[in-house]
């Protein structure tokens, strides 16, 4: 049975969410960022890491639960099938030049510019997210190159990234900005989706199948809205 976590207006499961899927509340949309099928090694994180202090005063599970990260992402050895996600009104799926094939034609496409005219390295300049929403394409551009991340996710404001996948707030406030709605993440990670939708006062329902980080989700999403509240 799956467990279920209420954060203000976000409902947070911890399970399979093809599993899940028939019991989900309802959603206008999907914003995630799932495993590509690329079985993509991840760097470890270097040890010995600054404690954090959760939003009580007390030390974090955060540094520790990401100074453990899985290497490999759950699920990505195997092709994705974005198939039961595309009957919502309004989809974003990240990733999905990986498994084009699998989607229908759009010209709506997402980019997301990593590099801002920094020197190319071994790793991709972009990801790109498919969409149904019928735009023109678009591009956000961030920094987000090893150590060096800009804006409030970089690490002299927020401390290591808490994910291997993890994508800057910004860019989920851009996304969850071109759609309305209740939004799903359906595979939701260490939680950025919900965090975005927090802060501009959009419900949200995810699922995240690691116990590491759905509990990490769980904790950022109870210190942003208790810091919130607070103001």
């Amino acid at each position: 049975m799956s467990e279920r976590v209420q954060i203000g207006s976000a409902t947070l499961y911890h399970g399979d969410c093809l599993a899940l899927l028939p019991e989900l509340p309802p959603a206008q949309a999907v914003v995630s960022d799932p495993p590509y099928g690329i079985a993509f090694d991840f760097t470890k994180p270097k040890k010995n890491r600054t404690p954090r202090l959760s939003h009580t005063g007390k030390p974090s599970t955060l540094t520790k639960a990401a100074s453990a990260w899985i290497v490999n992402v759950l699920g990505d050895g195997q092709p994705f099938d974005p198939t039961p996600w595309l009957a919502y009104p309004q989809v974003i799926l990240w990733g999905a030049n990986h498994y084009a094939s699998r989607l229908p034609d759009s010209g709506a496409w997402l980019i997301w510019d990593k590099r801002v005219g920094g020197t190319p390295d071994n790793q991709s300049d972009c990801e790109m997210a498919w969409t149904n929403l019928g735009r023109a394409a678009r591009i956000h551009r961030q920094l987000w190159r090893g150590m060096c991340r800009a804006g409030e996710d970089s690490p002299a404001r927020s401390g290591p990234k808490l994910h291997p996948a993890q994508k800057p707030i910004e860019l989920l406030l851009w996304c969850v900005g071109k759609t309305t709605g209740t939004v799903l993440d359906p595979y939701m990670g260490s939680g950025t989706t919900g965090l975005a939708c927090l802060r501009v006062g959009r419900p949200f329902i995810g699922v995240e199948i690691e116990r590491r980080y759905f509990d990490i989700a769980c904790e950022r999403l109870t210190a942003a809205l208790a810091l919130q509240e607070a103001s």
